[in-house]
This record gives structure tokens, C-alpha cells and sequence, in this order.
């Protein structure tokens, strides 16, 4: 697995696949995730012609973890990261935490990118109803104080509640489990704070916004709002899939991806 130096201290480990295929497409990843999680969109978009680079981001997978990770510390890895690599500008497809990544990022460095996806992401998440706010509250007791293997338990459960999902389950808990946990709670402090809406409108590169209808972990509302904010954005409401939707439905979201990122 190749790396990036990306100062004295943090060395970012990545995925590459079809190294010579253009244009880039960097690949940003969820909360205790890493880059290799996006395995079935590697055959997919490499067959289209694209160099695809998925990174651990700081704090995750095999990569670096100080002790401060935010989104905009994420965001200006990436920056680093595409410089060193040769491979900016590059569409920018980012998940869940990786689509606040990609926000952010495509906000304070727009020359960078030439698309954006948002997966079941969010530019503002304040909880509204009670459900919501029981989850973050237990998840912030659980991360805080309970320990991983909860923590991991309770999201895993979350993101793929099916009966027939259970290799999908135990992969992302196995993932949680493996993942600092100073790095994980540190990133979701700052995931609270995460707001950008007021700035949606600098946004001038086209946008597609990609929401699983059955998202529990980022209600389809917000999505919706952020879509609307965002100059010109295309929304797409895929049926039968969750917050987990590169996974748990790859078909749909790798056509809608691959689409998206060929048109003229």
C-alpha cells in the first residue's frame, strides 16, 4: 500500500488503482472507515478510465493519527495529497464524514476539483427529532465512555440492519475496532460542529448529491436542503439503500457515479 508524506508527522496511506488512467477521482471515506472500503467501486471506475486514489485519511486505516483530526485538517491533507501525487485537479466523491471532507475541501480549493459527489452526507447536521437525538447522545456515551466494541456494535447495526447483511456488519465493526480511538472521538467532535451552509453558493463546479432513500445516520431531509443550497446540484434518491449504499448497493450507485462523472 503506497503513502504520502504529507508533513514531518502524518503520512497518509492510500489506494491506487489503474494508475494511468485519467482523470483522478479521489475517494474520501466515512467515520472508521478507510479507503479500501470503496473496493467495489474500484472495478467500476477503473474500467471508465479513471486513476482512482482512495486514502486512509488522518486518524484512520493505516494511516497517521495525531491527535487533532477535523474536517478541515482532513480537507487540507487532501490538498497535500493530490499535489504530491500528481493528480489535481480530480473528481472528488466522498461519503458520510468523506462528503464534509470533500466539502470542505472543494470550498477551500476549488481549482482542485473538476466534480463532486456527496453520499449521504451533510453540510449541517443538527439532530430534530427525538430518534435523532437519542442516537447522537448514546453514541457520544458509548464513544466516550463505554468503549469501542459498543460503539462498534451500535453503528455497525445502524448502517446495515438487515438480516443479509452481516458480513457487510462485521467488516465495519472489525474497521471501528481497529480505528484510534482518540482519532475517531476527535473526529466526531468536530463532525458536530461541521457547518457550512452559509457558504453552499461559493460552490461553482458541478455538484451531484447521492442520498440512500433508507439513510437512518443522515436523515434524507438535510440532504435534500443541502441540494437545494448548492447552485445548480443534481439530487439522486436511490430506493432500497441506506447510509451504507456503496456497499449495500453498489449496481445503482456505481451507474449513477460512473454516469455522473463521464458526461460532458
Amino acid at each position: 500500500m503506497p503513502a504520502v508524506d504529507i508533513s514531518e508527522h502524518l503520512c497518509i496511506h492510500y489506494e491506487e488503482i489503474n494508475p494511468q488512467g485519467s482523470p483522478p477521482v479521489l475517494l474520501l471515506h466515512g467515520l472508521g472507515s478507510a479507503g479500501a472500503d470503496w473496493f467495489f467501486q474500484f472495478e467500476a471506475l477503473s474500467k471508465a478510465g479513471f486513476r482512482v486514489l482512495a486514502p486512509d485519511l488522518r486518524g484512520f486505516g493505516r494511516s497517521s493519527a495525531p491527535p487533532k483530526v477535523t474536517v478541515k485538517d482532513m480537507a487540507d491533507d487532501m490538498a497535500i495529497f493530490l499535489d504530491k501525487t500528481n493528480a489535481s485537479p480530480a473528481h472528488v466523491v466522498g461519503i458520510s464524514m468523506g462528503g464534509t471532507v470533500a466539502l470542505q475541501f472543494a470550498l477551500d480549493h476549488p481549482e482542485m476539483v473538476r466534480k463532486l459527489v456527496l453520499v449521504n452526507t451533510f453540510a449541517c447536521l443538527r439532530p430534530q427529532s427525538l430518534g435523532e437525538i437519542f442516537y447522537l447522545v448514546t453514541r457520544l456515551f458509548l464513544t466516550s465512555l463505554m468503549g469501542p466494541e459498543k460503539q462498534a456494535e451500535m453503528v455497525a447495526k445502524r448502517v446495515f440492519p438487515h438480516p443479509n447483511q452481516e458480513s457487510l456488519r462485521n467488516n465495519l465493526r472489525q474497521r471501528i475496532l481497529h480505528t484510534n480511538p482518540c482519532a475517531y472521538r476527535s473526529a466526531l467532535q468536530s463532525l458536530q460542529k461541521f457547518d457550512v451552509l452559509s457558504r453552499l453558493k461559493e460552490l461553482s463546479m458541478p455538484v451531484l448529491v447521492v442520498t440512500g432513500a433508507e439513510d437512518t445516520t443522515v436523515p434524507p431531509r438535510v440532504q435534500e436542503e443541502m441540494a437545494k443550497a448548492i447552485p445548480g446540484a443534481r439530487h439522486v434518491i436511490v430506493e432500497g439503500s441506506g447510509h451504507g449504499i456503496i456497499a449495500d448497493n453498489p449496481e445503482a450507485f456505481n451507474r449513477i457515479l460512473v454516469e455522473f462523472l463521464t458526461e460532458a
